[in-house]
């Protein structure tokens, strides 16, 4: 096998290699939708309104995007949506996005 198709081969292996990696990775961000339960400097607490209290820790990499544009100025029953990682544990929070207030389903009563 010449030089040059040994090259040829290793390159195209190492492209492959490489997209799988990014689709890997792209594939393995996950969002969560609710209302801030608790907010600290360094975590929040999410309320899905279903059951479920997840909890997020503030990395360097964190974002806030949306209705606020800064981690301190999240506060309790803010609607957001953490973009999060499958892998992490504990899981980080990359990107916060503040929503407008969702009306909670049900009937007023008198």
């Amino acid at each position: 096998m010449s030089h040059f198709a040994r090259s040829f081969g290793r390159t195209l292996m190492l492209a492959a290699f490489g997209l799988v990696l990014s689709t890997a990775a792209s594939a393995q961000m996950r969002e969560f939708n609710g209302v801030i339960d608790n907010v600290s400097e360094k975590k929040l607490i999410v309320d899905n309104r279903k059951g479920d209290k997840v909890s997020f820790l503030k990395v360097e990499e964190t974002v806030v995007e949306g209705e606020k544009t800064k981690w301190e100025d999240l506060k309790k029953k803010d609607w957001v949506t953490v973009h999060w990682k499958f892998v992490d544990n504990p899981r980080k929070a990359y990107k916060v996005v503040v929503t407008p207030a969702k009306e909670e389903a049900g009937e007023d009563v008198e």
